[in-house]
């Protein structure tokens, strides 16, 4: 039955392409990836159908996605504006407050209003929710027709070998429409990544580019030795704590520093998730941070997603960015699977 339904999409702040290709493996043709950020073009090419346009959001016409819905009636506009804005928006954030990045959903908003696609949907962080720009999008939407649901996903109910909580809506003009509430086994770190080859810290897998890991410091080549999976740097002998864990204030930063467990889901990839010092980012069994690929893995990205040309040289903090900012490819699945079965409902009514 999914084949009988086209639902065409143009992904707004698509990134490394994360919510397009698991709206595609879900069935929706993804026509166009929208990003400000340049190294986004490769991946969101390189592994999916889209067309990548290098374009600031709030700039983008209707015209310009108008043109890319002309041969079909079930239209997508999907998004997941900056929750912290990306190095491309960062000049911007350091002129104004800390939740401005947050006024890029309004030239979503304004998009999908001239737009007017049958569906839409944005994902985001949780606090979001809480906020006046996200209350009036929901109220612009609903005076436009759209049925609106939205609610907080917690990624490992979903599938996701990872603790992450993303705040997702979903609109329709077709009808009302719902998210259903899940609750799928948990997907272990072991599940995901216990089948890469071992490679030591600083080093990478000669069959494959991303599965590299930052090198270590002596000293922290000594720490994480005494770091035990699901502990913090309390574990480690006392000569080896820094001395802004040893004062009394770094008692609340438990949780860098950190192995991850096999038999549980990882900790929210970040930014930073290639960084044994930065989170609970260390290899369950290795003496290293975890790899790319893991990071990746982790975000549910397929082990042969590429990020980089064959001949491109890793850069830890750009791919770490593109990797710990993207939106999940299960997320992006079970958000396609939705609109899909939505859909076939209103046809089939």
């Amino acid at each position: 039955m999914r084949n009988e339904i086209q639902i065409a999409a143009v992904d707004l702040f698509c990134g490394v392409g994360g919510l397009t290709h698991g709206l595609a493996r879900a069935g929706v043709d993804v026509r166009l990836g929208i990003d400000l950020d340049p190294a986004c073009r490769f991946p969101m090419e390189a592994n999916n159908a889209a067309k990548f346009v290098e374009a600031d959001v709030s700039e983008i016409m209707p015209s310009d996605i108008l043109t890319v819905f002309e041969d079909t009636d079930i239209t997508l506009l999907a998004g997941c504006a900056p929750c912290q804005p990306f190095s491309s928006y960062s000049q911007s954030a350091r002129r104004k407050g800390p939740h401005d990045d947050w006024e890029l959903l309004s030239s979503f908003s304004k998009l999908v209003l001239s737009v007017r696609p049958k569906l839409v949907t944005m994902e985001n962080v949780p606090p979001l929710s809480k906020q006046q720009i996200f209350k009036d999008f929901v109220s612009d939407l609903h005076r436009a027709g759209y049925y609106v649901d939205f609610a907080v996903v917690d990624g490992r109910d979903i599938g996701l070998p990872q603790r992450r909580q993303r705040l997702v809506l979903i609109a329709s003009l077709l009808g009302p429409i719902v998210i259903p509430e899940v609750a799928q086994p948990p997907v272990t770190v072991r599940d995901t990544i216990s089948q890469l080859p071992a490679i030591a810290a600083g080093t990478t897998d000669p069959s494959d580019p991303l599965h590299a890991s930052a090198s270590l410091s002596e000293l922290n080549l000594e720490r994480i030795r005494h770091s035990k999976p699901g502990g913090t740097w309390r574990d480690w002998p006392e000569d080896l704590v820094a001395a802004c864990h040893s004062r009394a204030s770094g008692s609340t930063y438990p949780s860098v520093y950190g192995r991850m467990e096999w038999d549980q889901p990882a900790p929210t990839m970040t930014t930073q998730c290639y960084g044994f010092g930065n989170g609970r980012f260390g290899h369950p069994e290795q003496d290293r941070a975890i790899s790319l690929r893991e990071a990746a893995m982790l975000q549910s990205f397929p082990k042969t997603y590429a990020f980089i040309p064959d001949d491109a040289r890793v850069n830890f903090n750009t791919l770490g960015r593109m990797i710990g900012n993207a939106v999940p490819v299960m997320l992006g699945e079970f958000i396609g699977e939705i609109l899909i079965e939505h859909v076939q409902a209103q046809v089939i009514q």
